[in-house]
């Protein structure tokens, strides 16, 4: 996946034994992240508790509604919600849309320095905006942004990589705080790593 660096990070993860194994057997699947935190985030929210061919019809309909294929701020915050419940979403959803298009605009972020920001600054700037919670927006991290040491504890698929990889059967906080134990020699790697995680359902 372009923006990480594979090499460094692969040779700096199979320190670890029992994840060297797992990485030996896995090829990693094409992803297609959003070209900007904004998108990503409207993505984000339209693609939640959806199967991913759900998902991707839903968001293709949702942006045959502007004219350039991109929501502009301005437009999906004009938009009749029944427009948005028409090409799927919740009226929960589309509220969500708009909190995160509203907070754009009144924040100025659409010319940002990511980069300037730590990942916990991020976090808690953008989870101001009701319907954006700590996961999404570590998947921004992640996706968009490229940071490359995040470590999502909540993501279901990753909670399942590390029990099945390493034969553990906590739960809740107790899992939250193995799954850091285990994870931190892998800094500052632990996104690549996630990747993998998330892959590890597929071997046989």
């Amino acid at each position: 996946m372009e923006g990480f660096n594979f090499d460094k990070a692969i040779k700096h993860l199979s320190k670890d034994k029992v994840f060297k194994s797992a990485i030996e057997k896995i090829q990693l699947p094409a992803r297609n992240p959003a070209k900007s935190v904004y998108e990503g985030l409207i993505s984000s929210i339209v693609s939640q508790q959806l199967s991913v061919k759900a998902a991707a019809t839903i968001h293709a309909r949702f942006l045959n509604l502007f004219e350039e294929q991109y929501p502009h701020p301005s437009l999906l915050i004009a938009l009749e919600d029944s427009q948005l419940r028409g090409v799927g979403l919740s009226g929960q959803k589309t509220s969500y849309v708009k909190n995160v298009a509203l907070f754009f605009e009144a924040n100025n972020l659409f010319d940002k320095d990511w980069s300037l920001e730590s990942d916990q600054e991020i976090i808690a700037l953008l989870t101001q905006i009701k319907g954006v919670g700590k996961w999404t927006v570590e998947m921004i991290l992640m996706f968009v942004l490229k940071r490359e040491d995040i470590l999502p504890v909540l993501d279901l698929g990753i909670q399942h990589g590390i029990k099945q990889l390493y034969d553990i059967s906590l739960e809740k906080k107790e899992l939250y705080a193995k799954m850091e134990e285990i994870a931190t020699p892998w800094k500052p790697y632990r996104s690549i790593a996630c990747l993998y995680l998330w892959a590890i359902k597929d071997l046989k």
